[in-house]
């Protein structure tokens, strides 16, 4: 037995699982980095469970999904499990994400942390949007057709392209047959991205609230910061199974729950409440082109970050002046997801192009300035 401890395997869970040396001061806002992991496992375990009563065809897409709620002992469970994990699966990586923005922890050494989970953060994005498109109600067909057309402006390739998205002239069978394909698919490859993730973190160590190095003030990560991790995840399921079990349509559009219809469209098509952010700064450019530049154009602003930001490793939170601006760029990613699920309309359309404006300014323009100004 002893011999078996001492394998490459379980050396290499103790060293990054239980002997990490973590520093003493960090506090539980470190812990959604956990709480991530464990609510992309949930996902995979009960999207492979689905996958077994889901047919991905447009006549039975819809009915195979119902009968899994109604007919099959327990499936409500698994599948609201399933569509409510990913709301709360995009609550804890917000929050996880936010977190290290405020501590600076993409500065240097741990820009690769910082690449590699923008990384996951983009597939996260089109896992959901795949996933999104699966139970073939209203609001998942009408959607998918919205945002993949959209790929029709870009120049030259752009309707090759997105019949070759379809399958075809329009979402349909094929399309729904490749999603599955992919929605299966890439959370593995997420998986790896996130054990690259890991071990990239590792490499330099867990930056802390301070924003200075303390290496003398380090203990392992388990029992200290385990237990930590473990009353995290006991305190959000309260409120995760409150929604699994009590309220499981709360988060999702009541739209989604009639059968898809090609040829009548929803007065107004919301997306689910994670996209909304994107959505809103999607259709605040009037420009086709420029705005599937622009849902570009937010990955690529969070990759420049450590270079805007600089060699400084202190965190916001001990440069008041930043500090207001980056609360101010809180707000106002909660002010474009408010604005996403409105109408098409005055104001709300002016309201969101001033947003967007201040959200691509404060990451690459006040962040720079403010850098240099410290």
């Amino acid at each position: 037995m002893l011999s078996l401890f001492n394998q490459p395997l379980f050396k290499a869970l103790n060293n990054h699982l239980v002997f990490y040396q973590s520093p003493v001061v960090i506090n539980y806002f470190w812990g959604f980095g956990s709480l991530s992991i464990v609510f992309l496992l949930i996902q995979i375990l009960t999207g492979i469970f689905l996958a077994m009563f889901y047919i991905p065809s447009a006549s039975a897409a819809f009915s195979s999904v119902e009968f899994l709620i109604r007919d099959v002992t327990n499936g409500w469970f698994i599948r609201f499990i399933h569509s409510n994990g990913a709301s709360f699966f995009f609550i804890v990586t917000y929050f996880h994400m936010f977190r290290s923005f405020f501590y600076a922890g993409f500065t240097y050494p741990r820009e690769v942390v910082w690449f590699v989970g923008v990384a996951i953060f983009f597939l996260i994005f089109a896992t959901a949007f795949i996933g999104y498109v699966l139970p073939w109600g209203q609001i998942s067909f009408w959607g998918a057709t919205v945002i993949t057309s959209m790929v029709t402006a870009i120049p030259l390739v752009g309707t090759d392209l997105v019949n070759w998205v379809w399958g075809g002239f329009n979402v349909d069978d094929p399309t729904l047959h490749r999603f599955f394909s992919l929605h299966y698919l890439l959370p593995f490859v997420l998986v790896g991205l996130v054990v690259i993730h890991i071990l990239a973190l590792h490499q330099y160590g867990s930056n802390n609230p301070i924003g200075v190095a303390i290496d003398a003030d380090k203990v392992s990560l388990h029992p200290y910061f385990t237990i930590k991790d473990i009353v995290g995840i006991f305190l959000i399921f309260i409120f995760y199974f409150y929604f699994v079990c009590f309220n499981p349509d709360y988060l999702n559009h009541p739209d989604n729950c009639i059968p898809a219809n090609s040829i009548k469209t929803p007065t107004h098509i919301t997306p689910e409440w994670y996209f909304l952010v994107i959505y809103a700064i999607l259709r605040s450019i009037p420009n086709k082109l420029l705005g599937i530049l622009s849902i570009g154009a937010v990955f690529i602003s969070f990759l420049l970050l450590p270079f805007v930001y600089g060699y400084s490793n202190r965190a916001i939170l001990f440069r008041p002046f930043h500090n207001f601006f980056f609360w101010l760029w809180v707000g106002t990613c909660f002010a474009l997801g408010w604005i996403g699920a409105k109408p098409v309309a005055t104001p709300f359309v002016e309201f969101g192009q001033v947003l967007t404006l201040y959200f691509f300014v404060y990451l690459l323009v006040i962040n720079f300035v403010l850098s240099k100004l410290d």
